[in-house]
């Protein structure tokens, strides 16, 4: 099993440790529904080191990664940051990643924990022109701060003006308590806040000093179990639940990611056939009508059909009620059509409702 550098930290706040992919990483601390809670009023710190980090640099970087990802790179400034998918052939998605613009010829992507071998093998198996492509995820550690109260706990840590740094941008080298790391406005709660990278070994002393400089903010360290409630309401799809190999980004609602306008992409000539002829399966949320709380792959039902499978569901903690996001025939992706979730070989009623769950916070 894989640790993170803030393996100790877990254990000394008596986090719950589970096997997350392979790696052993906290669900919780003080319960999942608290955590969650913290974040949407407070502030709340994730370790997020087990996620990959790779670099592309060279003449011919952007050339290559506008042909490896859906997304327009080339419309990036320096310090901008893009999401994006990375399809096959087939329009199936290889990951979901962010792309960090250093320069045109400087990336950094970051990319899920599960994937990164998978990822880093995909890119070198379609790399051309004058480009070095290389795994440094060991050389990070990761931190979300996110959280109405993210930016004041931060900024007691550093002399630079944190509002310059606007959502989806990045600073490197800002010197955080004394560490040295890149600072990006970005998260995956639905909250404002940031993430820092920064040298592994430097991890459990930043760790320390965020959760002190919060106290009186009220941050709360948080595990897997608030971060995945936190971004199913904010409808951000986690890869192996609403994207995968045999899911394209269209039908997983991403089009704004999928850029059918720019030169040749792999996967580009699936995808626009696709949207041409019209999306067989879409993703949508709905609302539980009857009791039970839906889970991956429970089957949806109409009229005793089959129509597609849930992708993700849970209790939300900030609406108070059972939803979930599924992938169905898209006759049945229209707000209010009756649908049924099938749970415990029990036909529960559920109903088609307008997704994101919870309204984002980003600042803007």
């Amino acid at each position: 099993m894989k640790t993170t550098p803030l393996y100790e930290k877990h254990l000394e706040l008596k986090g719950k440790i589970i096997d997350f992919g392979g790696w052993n990483l906290p669900v919780e601390y003080s319960g999942i529904i608290l955590e969650h809670e913290a974040v949407r009023s407070k502030a709340g710190l994730f370790d997020v080191s087990h996620m990959g980090e790779i670099t592309v640099k060279g003449e011919d970087a952007e050339k290559y990664l506008q042909m490896i990802v859906t997304n327009d790179i080339s419309v990036l400034a320096d310090n901008q940051i893009a999401y994006t998918t990375m399809c096959y052939e087939d329009g199936g998605v290889v990951d979901d990643l962010l792309v960090y613009k250093y320069s045109s010829t400087d990336y950094l992507l970051v990319v899920n924990a599960s994937n990164t071998e998978k990822d880093y093998e995909w890119l070198n198996n379609n790399a051309l022109g004058n480009i070095k492509i290389k795994n440094v995820s060991l050389d990070y550690a990761q931190l979300a701060l996110q959280g109405p109260e993210a930016q004041a706990i931060l900024q007691k840590l550093v002399n630079e003006n944190l509002d310059e740094i606007e959502f989806y941008h990045f600073k490197s080298d800002v010197n955080v308590g004394g560490i040295s790391a890149l600072l990006s406005r970005t998260g995956y709660t639905g909250e404002d806040g940031f993430e820092l990278y920064f040298a592994s070994s430097e991890g459990p002393k930043m760790w320390d000093m965020l959760l002190e400089a919060g106290k009186e903010n009220g941050i709360v360290p948080v595990g897997l179990g608030a971060r995945d409630t936190l971004r199913f309401e904010a409808a951000l799809p986690l890869y192996g639940h609403e994207i995968d190999k045999d899911v394209t980004p269209l039908e997983a609602g991403l089009g704004f990611c999928v850029k059918l306008s720019k030169n040749n992409f792999i996967g580009r000539n699936t995808l626009s056939e696709q949207k041409a002829s019209g999306l067989k399966r879409k993703l949508v949320g709905f609302e539980m009508l009857g009791r039970g709380i839906p889970r991956n792959r429970y089957e949806v039902h109409s009229d005793g059909k089959k129509i597609g499978y849930v992708t993700t569901g849970s209790y939300s903690p900030t609406l108070k009620k059972n939803i979930g996001l599924a992938l169905v025939d898209a006759e049945y992706a229209k707000e209010k059509t009756p649908i049924e979730i099938v749970i415990r070989n029990k036909n529960v009623k559920a109903e088609v409702i307008k997704k994101p769950f919870y309204t984002k916070k980003y600042k803007k």
